[in-house]
C-alpha cells in the first residue's frame, strides 16, 4: 500500500505541476516497464512537459479567481490604485490652471466694478 500512495503522490505532483526532471525520470521508468532506454526517457519529456503545462494553467486559473474576487468585494490592484491616483493628479493640475485663470478674470471684473461704481456714486 505504501508503494500505490507514493505512486499517487507522485501522480499529483506531475499534475499540479511540481514534477522534477528526475521525478520525471522515476515516473517515467513505473509507467513504462519492459520498454527500452529511448521510450523511458521520452515519457519523462513527455511527462515535464506536461507538467509544466499544468503549473502554468493552475497559476492562470487562479490569478484569474482571486482578481474575480477581488473585484466583487470592491479591491482594487496596485495597478487600479496607481492610475487612479495618476488621473487624479491629472486633473487636480488641470483644475489648478482653470481656476488660476478664473481668479485672474475674477480680479479684473471686481476691479472694473469698483471703477466703474465709484464714479457714478460721486456723481449722485
Amino acid at each position: 500500500m505504501a508503494v500505490g500512495l507514493e505512486q499517487v503522490r507522485e501522480y499529483m505532483e506531475a499534475a499540479i505541476g511540481k514534477l522534477s526532471p528526475a521525478n520525471a525520470q522515476e515516473l517515467a521508468k513505473t509507467l513504462t516497464k519492459g520498454q527500452g532506454r529511448d521510450q523511458v526517457t521520452k515519457a519523462a519529456k513527455d511527462l515535464l512537459a506536461w507538467s509544466n503545462k499544468n503549473r502554468d494553467r493552475l497559476k492562470t486559473m487562479v490569478q484569474t479567481e482571486v482578481k474575480s474576487q477581488l473585484k466583487t468585494i470592491g479591491v482594487a490592484s496596485r495597478d487600479e490604485v496607481d492610475a487612479l491616483r495618476k488621473r487624479v493628479r491629472e486633473l487636480e493640475r488641470e483644475q489648478g490652471k482653470k481656476s488660476t485663470r478664473k481668479r485672474s478674470t475674477a480680479k479684473r471684473s471686481t476691479t472694473a466694478k469698483r471703477a466703474t461704481s465709484s464714479p457714478s456714486g460721486e456723481q449722485a
